[in-house]
């Protein structure tokens, strides 16, 4: 009895805490009767997924307590990574990985009669970003978990996403992303760290005891930040980081007064007016109230974090002379941007340091990573705009700008063609403040994100910048992590690849070089040949489920995937499309190898024409799948309502990586390294990290067309490009051009493609013809696709250019880049997590 007893206290002693199948168990049973209060009739299939979520987060909850109490003790530097945007996919079965209890987890699940994978499903994606800026800042918080870096993400938690996206009739309808409408297992809410955040008012001046002329906020209209923390685990060590996420609630819930006197709508009505800010991601800012949210946004989650950091900071110090040593703030891109003038107004209204100090700390501290080179996407706020709802920022952001214009002229004398064009107030029919130019005179370090766009950035978009501060703006050229894009991702390969070098590349993705040693090994060519082929059955699956259309197995797998927007040019593929429909319908015998194309992206609400894109899309696939004379050798897919789980099943499927942004336009991009990972050969332009890329895996394996960045640059300067002359002499791009003119699709019409057309003839919004040139490059991107057409036939062949683009990736692994910016940037050191 004594020994029963024994064996069952050691069975639940630290139970939470073990990863033992037995203690599993108890914990996922457990959390099914007393956390959810359900027993094994009852439970649903939500109940068990919640609870096999909460028997992984009970594993991570130690490491989570232990790293942050050693950040503490050891007193390290950390860096603060504030984004607008953390696309961080499904968090279950990543955890699982790198907590190293897949087997164990996935044998209790079935033992207990639960189908595993199908949990799995059930998990939503968190909509908390959009596109590769977001899924850039959630690879980074996996590699500086899995590297030992004391690092913290800040960023908003949006309620309702971006939007989710449904197709109605070919055409794109945003509908809410309730992400949110069930519990969120990750999360942790910390009221007691909620941040009061203000707005509007006015400033007031006062002489303190010295004399000395002292500035007050006053009259704010206030709302609460409330954080919501989310574990960050590290691969293979201890470490777990936290990304904590700020969500608007109203200072004043709920106005009594007004309530009794029977007025109960406008009693809640400032509780919901608050809680805008946390709704949406990137409300449309078409109208004044968007454009005002939109700023709101940024402010609120910048200053919540602004607060936090310098809560951190004095739990240790009473002064602020150790703060660089121990605070590094990354903004990425423009959108945090505001967190400058906070952290001055917080170092010279709440802590009354001098000017000179606070301007010398925020230089030290601050870092930008720039993500664009489009003149629009570099953000602009009127200056009346942030008078009003910021009064004491845009002092601060004066006088920053009128110091710092004093040190232009010492510098550049006489020159104030310089002195207007790096001013961070722009003149115009409307005053405007550019962020972009803020940003780069408040940090000590300005990153681009691949090396042309790096170049692009000293020699075009801050070129006078460089020529001042000629050290501040460095490269560091964008990644992903291994870990999710091919160990989660793609199974089939990660274990071909483990079973052939080891699984040191989970930590080292250099390892895979080795790789490349089996490409003339054709029983391996044959065995990543089958593992493609189940990637794409589980995709023709999806497409079929969901599409009801049925692809060809052994047709060219061709992606196209990422954000609709002109200058990503998916109107290029589409022409492509709609030119082999044409070859097929005058010979239906044409030499042309079965293909499948796949798109997914969501174009923003207030894009027309990229929304009128979605819609050509569908009506070409519309037309091409409906027509039985061309005996399905084309297909056309649109998935809709893109997102990592979506990518995870497109990209180890693929067998071609479309990557044809206009030359120059792209900053980097991160799905071409996915893409490139998992075997898929690229075709593109030489454009952002198109180029490292192709350097790596060689020019015979990517197939590369199209105008270079210094070309573009060339004719947009000289005016030179005229579209009409390829209109009188392509009678190819002649029918393409005709076709949209005239409507003749699918549920199209003249007046409805009609803004597509004029953009390519006419120009529109002030810009030129076919500013993208789209038709300029259409020849040589037909070009390339011809030799895909024959290349893909050798299947052993295109299995070793697979081999070459899998093998090289290794130094596009987001632990590279993260250790770049800690090891010149930030400046903070790897600390080893003991439990």
């Amino acid at each position: 009895m004594e020994g029963k007893l024994k064996k069952d206290r050691d069975l639940w002693k630290d139970y939470k805490k073990r990863m033992d199948a037995n203690a599993l168990r108890l914990s996922f049973l457990n959390h099914i009767h007393y956390t959810r209060a359900k027993d094994e009739f009852s439970a649903t299939e939500y109940d068990k997924y919640l609870a096999l979520a909460y028997t992984v987060r009970d594993r991570m909850v130690e490491r989570w307590s232990k790293t942050q109490q050693s950040y503490y003790n050891e007193d390290v530097k950390r860096v603060y990574y504030l984004s607008l945007e953390f696309l961080l996919g499904r968090l279950l079965l990543h955890n699982i990985v790198n907590l190293d209890i897949y087997e164990d987890i996935k044998y209790v699940v079935k033992k207990c009669g639960y189908d595993f994978d199908g949990l799995l499903e059930l998990e939503p994606d968190a909509a908390l970003g959009n596109g590769g800026l977001g899924r850039l800042a959630a690879c980074f918080l996996d590699s500086m978990a899995t590297l030992g870096l004391p690092g913290y993400g800040y960023g908003l938690r949006y309620e309702f996403g971006i939007f989710k996206q449904v197709i109605k009739n070919g055409f794109q309808v945003e509908e809410p992303d309730e992400w949110l409408k069930f519990e969120y297992p990750w999360e942790i809410e910390r009221p007691e760290y909620s941040v009061n955040i203000r707005f509007y008012g006015k400033v007031i001046h006062e002489k303190n005891e010295f004399g000395e002329t002292k500035f007050k906020w006053v009259d704010t209209k206030d709302i609460l930040a409330i954080p919501h923390d989310i574990p960050m685990i590290g691969y293979g060590n201890n470490t777990v980081n936290t990304l904590r996420l700020w969500s608007a609630r109203a200072s004043n819930q709920f106005d009594l007064e007004i309530f009794n006197q029977g007025d109960y709508v406008k009693a809640v009505e400032d509780k919901n007016y608050s809680e805008n800010i946390s709704k949406v991601l990137y409300p449309s800012d078409s109208v004044y109230e968007g454009k005002e949210l939109r700023l709101k946004q940024e402010y609120f989650f910048a200053a919540a974090s602004i607060s936090d950091i310098v809560r951190r900071y004095l739990k240790t110090y009473d002064d602020f002379e150790r703060f660089p040593d121990r605070v590094a703030i990354q903004l990425n891109d423009t959108h945090p941007a505001i967190a400058v003038p906070e952290l001055m107004r917080v170092l010279l209204d709440e802590h009354n340091l001098k000017w000179e100090r606070a301007w010398d700390i925020t230089r030290q501290v601050f870092a930008f990573t720039n993500h664009t080179v489009m003149q629009e996407a570099l953000e602009r706020w009127p200056v009346a705009l942030i008078q009003k709802m910021f009064p004491r920022h845009m002092q601060i952001i004066f006088e920053i700008n009128r110091r710092f214009l004093n040190e232009v002229r010492l510098r550049f004398p006489g020159n104030e063609g310089k002195v207007r064009d790096m001013s961070i107030i722009e003149d115009g029919a409307e005053k405007s403040v550019r962020m972009a130019n803020l940003a780069v005179v408040a940090s000590h370090s300005v990153n681009g994100v691949a090396k042309l766009h790096t170049e692009i950035l000293k020699t075009r978009v801050f070129r006078d910048f460089d020529e001042m501060f000629p050290e501040r703006i460095n490269n560091k050229t964008n990644a992903i992590t291994q870990r999710r894009w091919l160990l989660l991702a793609n199974h089939g390969l990660s274990k071909l690849v483990t079973e052939k070098i080891g699984d040191g590349w989970i930590k080292n993705l250099e390892e895979l070089k080795k790789f490349e040693e089996y490409e003339n090994d054709e029983s391996l060519l044959l065995l990543l040949y089958k593992v493609k082929e189940e990637n794409k059955k589980r995709l023709a699956k999806h497409i079929e489920e969901n599409k009801k259309i049925e692809v060809d197995m052994g047709s060219i797998f061709d992606a196209h995937i990422k954000r609709i927007h002109e200058y990503k040019r998916q109107l290029l593929n589409v022409f492509h499309i709609m030119s082999l429909y044409k070859k097929l319908k005058d010979d239906p015998a044409a030499d042309i190898t079965p293909r499948t194309f796949i798109f997914a992206g969501k174009a923003a609400p207030g894009y027309l024409r990229a929304k009128l894109i979605i819609k050509l899309i569908n009506s070409v696939g519309e037309l091409v799948n409906g027509d039985r004379d061309i005996n399905g050798k084309i297909k056309v897919v649109f998935l809709e309502n893109y997102g990592v789980t979506l990518a995870e099943k497109i990209i180890p499927a693929s067998d071609i990586s479309e990557q044809i942004s206009t030359a120059g336009k792209e900053a980097s991009g991160t799905g071409n390294m996915k893409f490139a990972l998992n075997g898929a050969i690229t075709i593109g332009t030489l454009d952002g990290a198109n180029i490292e890329i192709m350097e790596r895996v060689g020019r015979e394996n990517f197939y590369v067309f199209g105008l270079t960045a210094e070309e573009v640059a060339d004719l947009l300067s000289s005016g030179s490009y005229d579209p009409w002359e390829l209109y009188k002499s392509d009678a190819n791009i002649k029918w393409i051009v005709d076709t949209i003119k005239s409507g003749e699709l699918p549920g199209c019409s003249a007046q409805l493609l009609r803004p597509i057309y004029d953009s390519l003839m006419y120009g529109a919004d002030g810009n030129p013809p076919d500013q993208f040139f789209v038709l300029r490059d259409f020849s040589s991107y037909a070009a390339a696709q011809e030799k895909i057409n024959f290349d893909f036939r050798n299947r052993l062949d295109w299995q070793k250019k697979a081999i070459k683009n899998i093998s090289n990736m290794g130094y596009f692994s987001s632990d590279r880049a993260v250790r770049e910016y800690a090891e010149e940037i930030w400046k903070v050191k790897e600390i080893d997590i003991s439990l």
